[in-house]
């Protein structure tokens, strides 16, 4: 399972997003993808200048069950505390 999230994503980019996930809210695409496509799709998001803060959440034998990427939005951040993955709001 693959969990995306694009704030201020133009036509193009919510386009491009939607030919493998479903837009479930207005820049929230959910779906199944080969990891493969997963990460040529996210650094299509990254190198997008139009995108503002983007999230990237998958399934993963992790003791959460998930892997996060984060781009943008400097007020959060990830931190990896003895493998637990956490969000810090500065």
């Amino acid at each position: 399972m693959v969990v995306i999230t694009v704030d201020n994503a133009n036509e193009r980019l919510r386009g491009e997003c939607t030919r493998y996930l479903l837009e479930v809210k207005a820049g929230v695409f959910v779906g199944t993808i080969s990891a493969t496509v997963r990460d040529l799709l996210w650094e299509s998001i990254v190198s997008s200048e139009d995108a503002g803060g983007a999230v990237l959440i998958y399934s993963a034998p992790t003791e959460q069950g998930f892997i996060m990427r984060m781009h943008g939005s400097p007020r959060r951040s990830i931190i990896d505390i003895d493998g637990l993955l956490l969000i810090k709001v500065q």
